[in-house]
């Protein structure tokens, strides 16, 4: 049987606990927060001073922290590229009755509320172009991107966990960043956001950890090959009004490591922590190749902390159109 076959027939044997996996890692609708929640409520007679009260408390927030904010949002409204590339895996389609189908269509539900909440209070802040922040995200969803992982299910559950990770990190960083400037509201919200983030990466873990005990040597190869030619980042594309695509990243992805959102660093711990999720050190009946590929997951960290650490990130000003004229 071909490897592709075996991982579609693995995909299918997990799907017959798609319920269960609903039921633990994800919160209906009517139980989860909702935007609504944490913004300002336009039906009462508080909703101005409320407005007014998050945009004098935004004045104390620096553009390097909106930029970041803004690239958060960005590629939390671009849910619907990854949506389409998930229903495209092997052993998954749209059918409304096929579970995993199911499982993304919910997990990207969550995930919308995430986008929605950052979006309104961007706009509420008046510390940003909002119009160039819609060309921004619009360009995003239609120039589309390839996350290295063709139809394989088994490479892109490795690569959910590890974004699923980065993005608690970011929305993390910048919680404590705005609560040291006193913005409660802004805090608590990307804390919580954070705390969606953490729940489906725990998810994808475990999916990963259950093709770990079905088909371990694939799995570790899979995982090899998605650290060997680095995760790509959902914000890779991002670009400007009448500019290239992905001209923007190396900027945005220069301020989010000097403010301190989203580093090499959270990078390589990220490494690190799947390699401990997934305890792929204790793993035993592997192939001669997955030993060797387990060899170089356990070396990695070490090896990409040392290039880190060389790296410098540029202190430029760079100009951002998302930016209002100071």
């Amino acid at each position: 049987m071909s490897i592709k076959n075996i991982r579609k027939e693995v995909m299918q044997t997990l799907e017959k606990n798609i319920d269960s996996f609903v039921e633990k890692f994800l919160i209906p609708a009517e139980k989860i927060w909702q935007p609504t929640d944490f913004l300002p409520n336009s039906q009462k007679d508080t909703f101005i001073s409320e407005v007014e009260e998050i945009r004098e408390l935004s004045k104390e927030l620096d553009d390097d922290f909106w930029v970041v904010l803004v690239g958060d949002t960005i590629t939390e409204e671009a849910l619907p590229t990854y949506e389409s590339w998930l229903l495209n895996l092997d052993g998954i389609h749209q059918d409304p009755d096929n579970g995993w189908a199911k499982w993304i269509r919910a997990w990207t539900a969550e995930e919308n509320r995430h986008g929605d909440t950052l979006n309104k209070y961007l706009y509420l802040s008046g510390r940003v172009n909002m119009r160039e922040v819609e060309i921004t995200t619009q360009h995003l969803i239609a120039d589309g991107f390839d996350i290295g992982t063709s139809t394989d299910p088994y490479k892109n559950f490795v690569y959910t966990s590890f974004q699923e990770l980065a993005t608690y990190i970011s929305h993390n960083n910048v919680a404590k960043i705005a609560r040291k400037k006193g913005h409660k509201a802004l805090a608590k919200m990307s804390k919580i956001i954070a705390g969606d983030e953490m729940r489906h990466h725990i998810a994808y873990t475990d999916f990963v950890k259950q093709i770990f005990k079905i088909d371990a040597s694939e799995m570790m190869l899979a995982f090899r090959d998605m650290m060997k030619h680095k995760i790509v980042m959902p914000a890779l594309h991002l670009r400007h009004s009448h500019e290239a695509k992905g001209s923007l990243f190396d900027d945005f992805s220069a301020v989010a490591q000097r403010v301190g959102v989203y580093t090499g660093f959270d990078y390589v711990d990220i490494i690190k922590k799947l390699n401990t999720a997934w305890e792929i050190d204790k793993i035993t009946n592997l192939t001669p190749e997955a030993e060797k590929a387990r060899d170089f997951l356990m070396k990695l960290p070490d090896r990409m902390y040392r290039i880190t650490e060389r790296i410098v990130v540029p202190d430029t000003k760079f100009n951002f159109k998302w930016m209002l004229p100071a």
